[in-house]
């Protein structure tokens, strides 16, 4: 099951590494992580989007509540949230198949960056359901490159 967990700490070195430690020593691989600053500049809030099972995942709650840098921490999985990551890439086109990715991109709310004669690089901010529908429609096409920022979530 795949858990987003949100954890609210304070803006010190060294934090990241600590928590990103304690989920690698109990064996979770992190699918997903961002970090940022909060309202306030002294407290940032990372997102970490992890797959596990939810005994193993109550005992990591548990040992990152003990870390003396952590405010809180919360998981989403059964929880009222909205999450989204930003995803920017370039699509493979052609002088045929330009006006087809423009047409899907449109229809789908994309942001079209930049064109070229080879490429369309789009920007497109969902969640995991939408974004992952928008690239499977232009799958056919090719995509060149993608980078994605990982979720961001919060409670509603």
């Amino acid at each position: 099951m795949k858990h987003i967990i949100s954890v609210l700490v304070e803006n010190k070195f060294g934090v990241l590494a600590r928590i990103s430690g304690l989920f690698s020593a109990r064996g979770f691989n992190i699918n997903s992580l961002a970090v940022g600053e909060t309202e306030d500049p002294d407290i940032s809030r990372m997102t970490v989007v992890v797959k596990g099972d939810d005994k193993t995942l109550d005992q990591v709650k548990k040992q990152l509540n003990k870390l003396i840098d952590v405010i809180s921490v919360k998981d989403f999985v059964k929880k009222e949230h909205i999450d989204r990551e930003l995803l920017l890439f370039k699509v493979n086109i052609t002088k045929d198949t330009k006006d087809k990715v423009a047409k899907i991109l449109d229809k789908q709310g994309a942001k079209i960056i930049k064109t070229t004669s080879d490429d369309i690089t789009v920007e497109v901010v969902g969640d995991e359901v939408y974004t992952q529908k928008l690239l499977d429609k232009l799958v056919e096409f090719g995509i060149k490159e993608m980078v994605r920022t990982g979720r961001i979530a919060m409670a509603l």
